[in-house]
């Protein structure tokens, strides 16, 4: 057999291909760590036995995920809407936040009430809670969904149908006024046939200032998302019905994609029903732990 000679090349300079000037090369830095499931740390079940009121509310979600499974998703409805833990005691929601912990999504929607969104390391099952004026928690609830229809309902009763006028187009913006006819007519067709579309603004030719114009008049719609996995994906409603500012980031916090989605709240902050499924299996795991001897052994 043939041997092949392999030229061996060592690291450091020179080992990167060069540009025409002769500078080498910068890549991007991949991303160095990923959000995974981590098991919660669980106290005895001895410990928690007398904590009825969390174990019965946490059974209660754990049989809307079997549920959720079974039909093949609810739409984002909350399977486990209204699986109130508002009303346990301390002691009671500290077991509660032991299990659910924090996922991957966070959401923050504005308007006359204030609301909280934390995805619990359970995918799927998502902590809502509302807030009055004066910062207090007035209802503390789980919900099982692809994600909670408090997002929606949030951004459609706050948005518009029509941008504002277009007149006004500062010095330096070229590109921008034909990317705004392109959102607003998406966004109408969106809404007559729920044709959903992505316009990647990383690859057009826009100026600063296009950018800024663009978000001017776009506006801020009440609800901001952000994604934890590789990196991060932030994303913001607009004032414009059904248009989304979608921006990702990689592990250094640098922009890699900035797109604008014509839809419903964007897939990438929406809980997928394979990893709903597993939630499911997982929160019946620990519901065993803490059950106790008897109904392990069931």
């Amino acid at each position: 057999m043939k041997t092949l000679d392999i030229p061996v090349v060592p690291w450091g300079a020179g080992s990167q291909p060069v540009d025409e000037d002769g500078a080498q090369l910068a890549y991007m830095s991949m991303p160095e760590a990923m959000a995974v499931y981590a098991a919660p740390v669980l106290p005895e079940a001895e410990a928690v036995a007398h904590l009825t009121g969390a174990k019965a509310a946490l059974a209660r979600v754990r049989d809307a995920l079997a549920e959720h499974g079974g039909n093949g998703g609810n739409g984002g409805n909350g399977g486990a809407a209204g699986v109130d833990v508002g009303h346990l005691s301390p002691e009671e929601q500290i077991l509660v936040n032991q299990v659910l912990g924090e996922g991957e999504v966070s959401i923050k929607l504005g308007g006359p009430i204030a609301v909280r969104i934390q995805e619990s390391v359970l995918t799927g099952v998502w902590r809502v809670r509302r807030f009055n004026a004066d910062g207090l928690c007035e209802r503390d609830t789980i919900e099982v969904c692809d994600i909670p229809a408090i997002v929606a309902e949030s951004v459609e009763a706050s948005a518009t149908d029509t941008l504002q006028s277009l007149d006004a187009l500062p010095a330096g913006a070229i590109n921008s006024p034909s990317v705004l006819v392109e959102v607003q007519d998406r966004a109408q067709r969106y809404r007559e046939a729920g044709a959903m579309h992505v316009l990647n603004l990383t690859l057009l030719p826009l100026t600063p200032e296009d950018l800024i114009f663009l978000e001017q008049t776009l506006g801020q719609g009440h609800a901001d998302i952000l994604s934890r996995g590789y990196g991060s994906c932030r994303i913001s409603a607009t004032a414009l019905k059904n248009a989304w500012w979608v921006r990702y980031y990689n592990s250094q916090d640098t922009m890699i994609l900035n797109t604008i989605e014509i839809g419903g709240v964007p897939e990438v902050a929406r809980a997928a029903s394979q990893d709903m499924e597993d939630s499911a299996l997982r929160l019946g795991e620990i519901l065993q732990w803490i059950a106790g001897d008897d109904e392990r052994r069931c």
